[in-house]
Formats: structure tokens, sequence, C-alpha cells
């Protein structure tokens, strides 16, 4: 069972920088020991005596700031913590919902999907940066007056769970997530606005348009579900046989209809074809068509290899 000092002791070095975590550690869980050791000596309860000591110290976050050497005056030592878990709850959710509402609105109502991704991004961001701004107002107001807040002390009871060791990184999944987003942007994008035009200088579509009223769509909401499979992953911290079951579904729906596709020469626009004249002779349609495949096939099998490593290593 893990103690509440070692709770402590992870919830204050992870914000204290790596390379003096070793040090710190040792230091505070000597001099925690010795101040358990002292009110044990004069007759109090250990866990009592442990509890005291603990909240003595304080918040574990105040107490990383002075080993760090780092003020905490954004705003001031007294609202900050409050200040940045607000404004860190806000930018997490209230930016993307309103930029996903944008973009929606521009493809829909206004009917111009070329523009929807611009303008959820850039609304997003004009939404971000104004809550940055207004809380950061409102909390400086609040410290300049003097406002209490009136929120409960800190006690050792408000500690999180000790971490968990992580196979999905933050950066992984993020990474992760833009790539499909690129991808899914792509579908309508190289329709819209492809960097190819014709003869006449109109927009020339990569894929083949008839691919709109079958596969397009599927392929669409393969990408979509994939987006939900890497937050599902990154929520559970690790790869499960069930999540490696989903992923393996999803490389399958995605890799299959796209190498028919390409095998049977219905991804591209013909209009594209034939604006290219190269494409068709001397089998470099062909050639162009196998290496497309291989690429395809290749990243599905090295996904999913990896998902499976990765599941038997974190279940021996």
């Amino acid at each position: 069972m893990i103690s509440l000092t070692d709770r402590y002791l992870a919830a204050t070095l992870r914000t204290v920088p790596a390379p003096r975590r070793a040090e710190i550690a040792d230091e505070l869980r000597a001099s925690i020991a010795d101040m358990i050791e002292g009110r044990t000596a004069a007759g109090q309860d250990t866990t009592a005596a442990e509890r005291e000591v603990l909240t003595e110290l304080g918040h574990p976050d105040r107490l990383a700031a002075r080993y760090a050497d780092r003020p905490l005056q954004l705003i001031g030592p007294t609202y900050y913590l409050v200040w940045w878990s607000l404004l860190r709850r806000l930018l997490t959710i209230i930016p993307a919902l309103v930029g996903v509402a944008v973009g929606v609105l521009k493809a829909t109502v206004e009917a111009q999907p070329h523009e929807a991704i611009g303008a959820g991004i850039a609304t997003a961001f004009e939404v971000g940066v104004q809550i940055v701004f207004w809380v950061t107002v409102s909390f400086a107001v609040l410290e300049r007056t003097r406002t209490p807040l009136d929120l409960p002390e800190w006690s050792v009871d408000q500690l999180p769970d000790a971490p968990v060791e992580r196979d999905v990184t933050l950066t992984d999944t993020c990474a992760s997530i833009a790539f499909l987003l690129l991808t899914l942007a792509f579908l309508p994008w190289q329709h819209y606005r492809s960097w190819v035009s014709d003869a006449d200088g109109d927009n020339l579509p990569i894929l083949d348009p008839a691919l709109w009223t079958s596969w397009l769509p599927v392929l669409a909401a393969v990408l979509v579900a994939s987006i939900g499979l890497e937050i599902v992953k990154h929520r559970t911290g690790r790869w499960t046989w069930p999540l490696v079951g989903v992923n393996v579904v999803l490389n399958l729906a995605f890799a299959l209809p796209v190498g028919y596709l390409l095998l049977t020469d219905r991804l591209l626009n013909p209009a594209l074809v034939e604006r290219f004249a190269w494409l068709r002779e001397d089998g470099n349609m062909d050639m162009s068509t196998n290496v497309a495949v291989v690429v395809v096939a290749t990243i599905s099998i090295w996904d999913i290899t990896e998902s499976v490593v990765k599941a038997r290593r974190h279940n021996r």
C-alpha cells in the first residue's frame, strides 16, 4: 500500500526539474522521517504524526516551486494555483468546442467546407486568447482588491494517487491525432482546393469524385473512429487487448479499401491521370500503385505490430 509520504513525494516531484528529482526526493524523505520521528518520540501516533507533518509542509506544488527556485508571481502566490487550474480547465475544453462548432456551421449552413478547418482553428485560437486575457484580468483584480476566495484549506486527502507508468504519452497521442486530422482534412480539401488544376485552370480533385458516394465517407468514418481510439488509449494509459483488437479492425478497415481502390485504378481521379501523361507511360502508373500499396500495408502492419508488442509487454 502506498503511504501518504510516497503520494506527497510523487505530487511534489512531478513539477521539479528531472535532474534534481533524486536529490530532492532523498532530502525531503529524510526530513519528513525526522519530523515524524520527533513527534512519535513524544508519544504521538505514527499515522497522525505523518498527516500533521505533511499538512505543515503545505501544498506539494508550492513546496516544489521553492525547491526549483521558481517563484509563483505571475498572479501572486495566494491566487496563482487557483488561476492556473481554472485556466487549464477552460483552455482544455472551450476553444476546441467553439472551433468545432464554427467549422461545422461553416461547412453545413454556409456551404463552405473548404474554409471550415481554417475557420475552426482561427476561432479556437481567438477564444483561447480571450479566455487567457479575461481570466488573468479577473484574478489580478481579485488580488489587488484582496478579495478572499473562501476556498477549503489544503489537506493530505487531496493528494492524487501516485503516478502510474504510462505506455501512451501525451506527445504520442497529440502527434497521432494531428496526423489523423490532417488526413481527414485532406479528403474535402483535395476536392475543393487541390494543388492541381486542369488545362482551363480550374481545380482538379486528386481522388475520384465518384468515391464521395461510396468509399470516401467510409474512410472518413474510420479516421474519426481512429481519433476516438487515440483518446481512449491515452485515458487508459496503455495498450489493452480490446484496444489492440479495435486497432486491428480500424487499420484493416482503412488499408483494405485503399489497397483495393489502388489496385483497381479507382482511387485517383481519371481526369488527373489524363492531365499527367507520364503516369500512363512505361508502366509508371503500375509502379506508383505498387509503391503506394506497399507503403499503406507497411504502415498498417507496423502500427498493428507495435500495439501487440506493447500489450504483451504490459501483460507479462
